[in-house]
């Protein structure tokens, strides 16, 4: 598992962020039922993290009808990032933006979408398991083509938001709802998308699952 700094450290640079950038993402979000957040990751721990999963395995993955990954093993990379994920402070921020109301816990996954393998995803809710607000923080070191995280209607299929182009360790928070559908658009060309992916949840806690001491890779919906 990557180092975690010491107490009072920042492993995510969510800061403040100013009341002015709260206030411009809470407009973002409710424009678009997304917001992207540059800078995310702290730039120490993105890089130690970028050399952990560089060393690290992937294995394939279906989610049913919804699509095909690569995914990594719940552990190093992973649980650096879940315990980063699962900070109060993040907790307050996402509330602040997104009004989604007490969060319990982040659960999530680090997957690859890879061309070369067929890997694709398909339009998708996530409405349930007490779901309230998605997550998707960019770990892809090179440029990739395609992948866009695109949002649409649920009744009449029109596309309201697409979000692409974003940096090695910017995050993209998005609605859940049953309105909405979203998917991540096909990936081209050579580079493979990797993302840490998942879900701000109203419930279990974070400490319950700390105490139940085990971590699944989730699964879509």
């Amino acid at each position: 598992m990557i180092g975690i700094a010491g107490s009072g450290s920042r492993l995510l640079d969510f800061r403040p962020r100013s009341d002015a950038e709260r206030t411009e993402l809470r407009r973002e979000f409710g424009e678009r039922d997304c917001a992207v957040i540059r800078g995310f990751l702290e730039p120490a721990f993105l890089d130690e993290l970028l050399h952990a999963i560089e060393r690290s395995g992937f294995q394939p993955r279906t989610h049913g009808h919804i699509g095909t990954e690569d995914s990594m093993d719940v552990g190093g990379p992973v649980a650096s990032l879940l315990l980063a994920a699962n900070d109060p402070r993040l907790f307050e921020f996402v509330t602040d933006v997104t009004g989604c109301g007490a969060i319990g816990c982040f659960d999530g996954r680090v997957y690859r979408l890879d061309p070369a393998q067929g890997h694709g995803d398909s339009w998708h809710s996530d409405v349930g398991d007490n779901r309230l607000v998605a997550m998707s923080v960019n770990l892809t070191t090179e440029r990739y083509e395609g992948g866009e995280l695109q949002i649409r209607d649920a009744r009449s299929g029109q596309v309201t938001a697409e979000v692409g182009g974003t940096d090695v360790g910017d995050a993209v928070i998005f609605r859940i709802a049953e309105r909405l559908r979203h998917r991540v658009s096909g990936v081209r060309g050579d580079v493979p998308r990797v993302a840490f992916a998942g879900w701000f949840k109203s419930a279990p806690s974070f400490r319950s699952v700390l105490a139940g001491g085990s971590w699944t890779a989730p699964e879509r919906m």
